[in-house]
């Protein structure tokens, strides 16, 4: 093997490596936050079947799939930023999502792989939307008490329903027709169902309408 062919060959072996440490890397993010955040290692050197690895499947995209326009872009352009952070994205079925994209260059400073994380904010919304219920109810309502059982049967109902769906590594609202109502059934049996509100909440939690819960529970 003459010194040029050997040097291609040390190079490719150096890319694979790096690439195979992101994928670690991938992993471990993955699965910090199952359910929530979208982890997904793009191998740049084959765009057609890009994905490497995809952790908390969100986007329903598979290992071998193509690279995105940023993935293009990086590979047409060295001077491409490496980092874009925080930019509003959103997933096929609308929910919204917000995205980091960090470019991984090999010795020679070409892009080799991207990293990308897509957090789910539509599951963060409603817990925002209840903290800052909660601060205002601390603020404004002084005479009325800290916390009644309807709240607490909330927070819990909510935890159930939260768990269920990161047993199966997913969202609430991805969650199959079928498990929304294995899981509307089971929330009956236990109880939840005794708080005005439970339907109402549960349909905000699973993406359905409220006769949609009732009907679940039948």
């Amino acid at each position: 093997m003459d010194q040029a062919a050997h040097r291609a060959t040390a190079s490719a072996e150096a890319d694979e490596h790096l690439i195979r440490e992101a994928e670690k890397i991938a992993v471990a993010l993955g699965r910090m936050f199952p359910g929530l955040c979208e982890v997904v290692l793009h191998d740049l050197r084959d765009p057609q079947h890009a994905i490497r690895a995809i952790e908390n499947n969100l986007s329903g995209r598979r290992v071998g799939d193509s690279a995105t326009e940023l993935g293009l872009a990086r590979i047409e352009d060295p001077d491409y930023p490496s980092v874009i952070q925080n930019y509003p994205n959103q997933f096929p079925d609308g929910r919204p999502a917000k995205s980091t994209s960090i470019g991984i260059k090999n010795a020679a400073g070409q892009y080799v792989a991207a990293l990308c994380l897509n957090l789910d904010v539509s599951v963060l919304s409603p817990v925002t939307l209840a903290l800052s219920n909660l601060v205002a109810t601390g603020t404004e309502h002084r005479e009325q008490p800290l916390e009644t059982l309807r709240d607490r049967n909330a927070r819990e109902l909510r935890r159930a329903v939260e768990a269920r769906a990161a047993e199966r590594a997913t969202t609430p609202r991805s969650l199959s027709r079928e498990d929304k109502k294995a899981l509307v059934r089971q929330l009956q049996r236990d109880g939840y169902f005794d708080s005005r509100d439970a339907a109402q909440t549960i349909a905000d939690l699973l993406g359905v309408s409220r006769a949609t819960v009732y009907n679940y529970a039948k």
